[in-house]
Order: C-alpha cells, then structure tokens, then sequence
C-alpha cells in the first residue's frame, strides 16, 4: 500500500505555495523589526501614539515590550511556514525551484509591508517609518511602493519557476 507521499510523488503533486507566502510575511516582519525599530530606530511598534514616546524611559520600555510581542508574532509565523514546508515534503509535492519558492517569499514580504503599511502606519497611525523625524507622509507612501514592487517582482519570479515546473 502506498503511503500519502509515495502517491503525492507519483500524482506529480505541484509543490506548495503557503510556506514561501510565509516565510515572506514572517522574515518580512523581522526585517521590519531589526533592521527599522532596532538597528536604525527609525520607529517602534507604537511610538506614534504620544501615550508611549521614545525619549521617556517607560516609554521606551513599553515600545520595547510591544516589538517583543510583535517579534513573536513573526517568529510564530516562520515555525508555521516550516510546518508548512514539512507537511507538503511529507505529502510528497514536488520540492519548489527556487525562483517558485523565492518569488513567493518576496512576494510575503511585500504583502506583510503593505498590510503593515495600511494598517500600522495610516488607519491606526501607531507609528509610521520615521517616527524620528515627525512620520512624514512621503516616507510611508514610499515604503508602500517598494512594497508593491516586492509584491510584483516576487510573483513575476514565482511565475517564471511555476513555468519550468510544467
């Protein structure tokens, strides 16, 4: 009797898109965290609201305890894109070609950027990119454009790997 993998390999079975899509939002969220709250302090999960500046020391602390929640949240989606990794390998799918898997990581990033965007930075207006210079508009405008062109670069490579699977 053959095993659900065994008849995934012999189906021919396409590989799976969820855990590059993952893997995108979640490594897209840690860029976000590292390289902007962290590295280049540029903000903090919410240091736009005026209830938690920066340049207090409880404050700070609590715009630090908030991107450690927000940090797990992004770590909690890579264990998810590995579960998900596993699963279709398990299932027997085919093992994606790196511009399939690629293109759909930098598609995620993208698509956690804009969400992130949308959301964070104009509806709840929690932070926005450089909170360190006033949040100017043109600074979240342009994250939102790099976004979109991570969205469509990602796709078009995905594309390009899903046609030399055929």
């Amino acid at each position: 009797m053959a095993t659900q993998g065994q008849q995934g390999r012999a189906a021919g079975w396409p590989p799976s898109k969820a855990g590059g899509i993952l893997f995108g939002l979640g490594l897209g969220g840690f860029v976000d965290g590292i390289v902007l709250h962290q590295i280049l302090q540029w903000h903090h999960m919410v240091s736009a609201t005026g209830e938690h500046p920066t340049n207090t020391v409880a404050g700070l602390e609590m715009n630090t305890l908030v991107d450690g929640f927000f940090h797990l949240v992004m770590w909690l989606l890579v264990l998810a894109a590995y579960i998900a990794t596993i699963r279709a390998w398990r299932q027997g799918r085919l093992a994606p070609n790196w511009s399939f898997h690629f293109g759909l990581v930098l598609a995620g990033w993208g698509i956690f950027n804009v969400v992130e965007g949308l959301i964070n930075h104009q509806i709840l207006q929690i932070h926005h990119v450089r909170d360190d210079l006033g949040g100017p508009l043109s600074w979240d405008l342009g994250f939102l454009v790099v976004s979109v062109l991570l969205i469509v670069a990602g796709w078009l490579l995905h594309r390009r790997g899903l046609t030399s699977l055929e």
